[in-house]
């Protein structure tokens, strides 16, 4: 079930570990992938590669953004999708950016005009969604923008524990939790937090 890819001077390997569970792959296609390891062996370089790594979906915003790429915009952290919920319809991963400039909007130079940016890195992942939410220095305020497209009603956080508990209009909760608990995850994956979600009623 490996895949073996022809870098030209090289030769390098794919693990099934590593693939995209809904990617298939044919021979001549032109793919990115993410250098995850390189060995010296008796048969020269051994070079192992992913396409499910975070450090992947770093590189093609740094690709697609000029911001990033200059330093303008930097990426906070990344949280993507587990690999047993590959198969769920509408996997997403979510990454969390800032920018060092006041007049420049992270979120919107990651998207591009009319959705050009995350729609090309969307198509290179297999059309996996990818919600880029703004990164905050206030835990409170980072933990309910990574919740999004969710709104949030209130957070009280338990710096110690490093949990919070995330209050959300009723009609709300189920898309803060996310299907199969997806949204909920990543959001906790990303911040770093343990978040416990609870209705407003």
């Amino acid at each position: 079930k490996n895949v073996y890819i022809d870098l030209g001077k090289a030769e390098a390997v794919l693990p099934y570990s590593e693939q995209i569970p809904t990617e298939e792959y044919t021979v001549g296609q032109r793919i990115k992938c993410y250098v995850v390891e390189v060995r010296n062996s008796p048969k020269g370089a051994q070079i192992q590669l992913s396409r499910t790594h975070p450090g992947l979906l770093k590189r093609l915003f740094e690709l697609e953004v000029p911001e990033i790429y200059d330093g303008v915009v930097e990426l906070h952290s990344v949280a993507p999708p587990p690999r047993e919920h590959a198969k769920i319809q509408g996997q997403r991963s979510k990454i969390a950016v800032y920018s060092r400039d006041p007049n420049v909007d992270c979120v919107g130079a990651c998207v591009g005009p009319k959705g050009a940016r995350v729609q090309n890195i969307v198509m290179e992942l297999q059309n996996e969604k990818i919600d880029i939410v703004k990164w905050d220095e206030d835990p409170a305020v980072y933990i309910a923008n990574a919740l999004s497209p969710a709104q949030v009603v209130s957070v009280t956080i338990d710096e110690g524990a490093k949990s919070s508990v995330v209050v959300v209009p009723d009609y709300q909760l189920s898309l803060a939790i996310g299907k199969a608990g997806q949204n909920a995850r990543l959001a906790a994956k990303l911040t770093n937090w343990k978040i416990d979600i609870k209705s407003e009623s």
